[in-house]
């Protein structure tokens, strides 16, 4: 019965093997994304777009608040 299983699901083996790759790129744009040196390194590039005054403190304000809200998450996550 497995066999005909198998063969029966063959034409569906392309569509799983895009949901596989998918879901590989989605972890790892997550872990990306909450990675803490990543934050760290976009606190620093905003921290110097603000002292070239090419973004307001209105601005720089609310983008610190969002990063710094992923790390605080960011390492909780990685406490054991």
């Amino acid at each position: 019965m497995g066999l005909i299983l198998e063969l029966l699901a063959l034409p569906l083996a392309p569509v799983r093997g895009v949901g596989w790759v998918v879901d590989k790129v989605r972890l790892a744009a997550e872990q990306e994304l909450n990675d803490p040196a990543a934050l760290q390194e976009e606190l620093t590039c905003l921290e110097r777009e603000r002292e070239e005054g090419r973004i307001g403190e209105e601005e720089f304000a609310q983008r610190e608040d969002e990063l710094l809200a992923r790390l605080m998450a960011a390492r909780q996550q990685q406490l054991p």
